[in-house]
């Protein structure tokens, strides 16, 4: 039987929260967002207004993301219908940032 493995260490931890973070890999998401079109979340940021937003609240958000204490807002729930004409499909639409 093969051993656990050891849980990661907080500095790992910490260094790829760094990464999440780092200009690069917000552009990135953004555009992921933005081609797939992207509906706002609970909050009604739209992707158009994102970058503003991201602009002056940034060292806040990415202070709370690095400490741990970011709370994420609840999720948008809405209902697809199904091409077929067979239900709908549930969907869950998260925040962009807030």
């Amino acid at each position: 039987m093969a051993a656990d493995p050891e849980p990661e260490s907080p500095s790992a931890c910490d260094r790829l929260m760094e990464e999440v973070c780092e200009r690069e890999n917000l552009q990135q998401a953004l555009k992921r967002v933005k081609a797939n079109k992207g509906a706002p979340g609970v909050d009604g940021m739209t992707v158009q207004a994102l970058p503003a937003y991201l602009r002056e609240h940034w060292p806040s958000i990415k202070d709370a993301l690095l400490n741990g204490t970011y709370k994420p807002q609840p999720v948008r729930r809405v209902e697809i219908p199904k091409p077929d004409g067979g239900g709908v499909r549930k969907l869950g639409i998260p925040t962009a940032i807030s």
